[in-house]
């Protein structure tokens, strides 16, 4: 690196500080900027030793709003701190630069995180934990805790120390081509498949409509209904539900309570079934 001053100990500092505390203090105003000020704070003394106007100027630079999907977007923060790091040292580093860098990248490492740890990763983990929770067991739910921080932990440290060394030079070359566009568009394809996969695999909804006569069932709709389209219910309850949520702008509780609501209906009046 081109700044002695950043030692390895400061970067575990640093990442430690912002993996545990990224979303302290987490409002509309700020997101994730508080977290960014007491990264900082902590080293405030290791960047500008006994220079109480520095440190204040430099944690200042970080109060304004920072928002990003915190696990790979630690990368921003490592960013920064390198940026930091080289200020402080005499380097030639505008005011204006740090902050235009970090608002530039929080939006692609946003989407680029969102659809491939919410939107694909954990999902699957997921899926995998329930399965073998099935039966009570809680191996399903330290499979889970085990496999995400042994997987999360040497990436996002990985990630943190790369942007702490790269300094400004990653934002060229993170931004510098349509790469981005591509990652976070192939990412969302993978999610959404990834999410429908699981609805279908672990969601039921089933038809409790019969037509008996004299003791013999001759129309099975539920049946007659998956003989046609397996899971159709489903699907239609996905669909319904994409349609309240991202056209009608519902809240997932919102959609939640209907359904909580449609199901009570459906049990007393015998229309679904458990």
């Amino acid at each position: 690196m081109a700044n002695t001053k950043l030692t390895n100990k400061m970067m575990k500092n640093a990442y430690i500080n912002w993996m545990c505390f990224n979303l302290a203090l987490y409002q509309p105003e700020t997101m994730q900027a508080p977290a960014l000020v007491r990264m900082f704070g902590l080293l405030r003394e290791d960047l500008y030793p006994g220079d109480k106007e520095k440190q204040q100027e430099l944690m200042a630079r970080h109060l304004p709003f920072f928002n990003t999907e915190p696990f790979l977007g630690c990368i921003i923060p490592g960013i920064i701190l390198g940026m930091e790091a080289e200020k402080a040292a005499g380097v030639d580093v505008p005011d204006e630069l740090i902050t235009a860098i970090k608002s530039a990248l929080m939006g692609p490492f946003a989407g680029i995180g969102d659809a491939l740890l919410p939107g694909t990763f954990i999902p699957i983990l997921l899926a995998i934990a329930c399965g073998l929770t099935q039966d009570g067991s809680p191996v399903g739910a330290i499979f889970y805790m085990v496999v995400f921080l042994g997987v999360m932990i040497p990436v996002t440290w990985f990630l943190f120390k790369k942007g702490c060394e790269l300094g400004a030079n990653a934002a060229e070359l993170i931004l510098g081509n349509d790469l981005k566009d591509d990652i976070i568009n192939a990412l969302n394809t993978v999610g959404l498949t990834v999410v429908g996969c699981i609805a279908c695999a672990y969601a039921n909804v089933n038809v409790g409509f019969k037509f008996v006569r004299d003791g013999v069932t001759l129309v099975d709709l539920n049946a007659l209904l998956n003989s046609v389209w397996p899971k159709l219910p489903v699907f239609v309850t996905a669909m319904i539900t994409y349609w309240l949520m991202a056209k009608k702008n519902w809240s997932a509780m919102k959609v939640i309570f209907l359904y909580l609501i449609v199901a009570v209906i459906g049990y007393f009046t015998g229309f679904l079934a458990p």
